[in-house]
């Protein structure tokens, strides 16, 4: 009988709490909020294709003009970053609306964070560092997309240079993504000449004379075929590595993103002319610009 009661009265409090909620402007309530939230994402998704439209028609037409210049990479980083900074700018005007639609007070927030705003703060100060970075990076014109590059371990050709990242294609195609604060000394292999340094292992025994004349002979056969070889290469001779093996080391002098063709190239041509004369090269790996071959 009491358990009876309890339920009795139970109920009768859960009704009078349901009667006391106006469940029709409850209703409205919900349904603009809903109808806030779908009305600010397509503005948000109309605005971003607008704005991208807008920015690829503007540099598409300056990059046109200046086609096969030295302008036409800097319109290329510039319509990189232009469209980072417009995602930036419409992610943050789109939270903020949606987070203000359901009612958290953000300016409260922001003005009253306190300790939460200083591991806010903490937390994003690599964010922050990103793009300090990554603004001198263009400020002082490091790089530009379609150079060649090397970045620490990472070597390649920069697809993308954006306020707080940097995107690089490796050799084999791997896209890398270097946070710009991580990037302390950048080696620009597409600002000027280039050597390319081919170094040929010989014995102690090798007549160096006959080697030397050999290379000098397929230079002058081969180099009329290389526009971009710039002046006569360098035969500096006999060189001992740290390693304790001998090379004869030539310096071809060429235009920049040539000199890794012209290297292999001429090995090969120098490797070929060699054996054809009967000398005898050692079976170690030769060396192309620091790298085994």
């Amino acid at each position: 009988m009491i358990t009876t009661l309890k339920f009795t009265a139970l109920a009768l409090n859960w009704q009078k709490y349901f009667n006391m909620v106006n469940w029709d402007q409850l209703a409205m309530t919900v349904l603009e909020k809903i109808g806030l939230l779908i009305l600010f994402s397509l503005l948000f998704l109309i605005f971003r294709r607008i704005g991208k439209g807008l920015i690829n028609h503007f540099f598409k037409r300056y990059r046109r003009k200046y086609q096969n210049t030295v302008a036409e990479k800097r319109i290329k980083t510039f319509h990189t970053l232009t469209l980072n900074i417009l995602n930036y700018c419409l992610w943050f005007f789109w939270i903020y609306s949606i987070l203000s639609t359901v009612g958290v007070p953000v300016g409260t927030l922001v003005a009253s964070a306190g300790i939460f705003s200083l591991a806010i703060g903490l937390g994003a100060q690599g964010f922050v560092t990103d793009i300090v970075s990554g603004f001198f990076i263009l400020l002082e014109k490091e790089i530009e997309v379609g150079e060649y590059i090397q970045i620490g371990t990472i070597r390649g050709t920069v697809t993308a240079v954006g306020l707080r990242t940097t995107q690089v294609v490796g050799d084999d195609g791997t896209l890398n993504f270097i946070p710009n604060r991580t990037i302390t000394t950048i080696a620009n292999m597409s600002r000027n000449n280039m050597t390319a340094m081919i170094q040929v292992g010989i014995f102690p025994q090798t007549p160096v004379d006959k080697v030397t004349e050999i290379i000098r002979q397929v230079n002058e056969e081969q180099i009329p075929h290389y526009p971009d070889i710039i002046g006569q290469p360098k035969i500096l001779g006999t060189i001992s590595l740290p390693n304790g093996k001998l090379v004869v080391q030539v310096n071809i002098t060429t235009k920049n993103g040539s000199q890794y063709e012209v290297a292999h190239n001429f090995l090969a041509f120098y490797l070929a002319a060699i054996n054809e004369a009967g000398i005898e090269l050692p079976a170690s790996p030769t060396m192309i610009n620091g790298q085994v071959n």
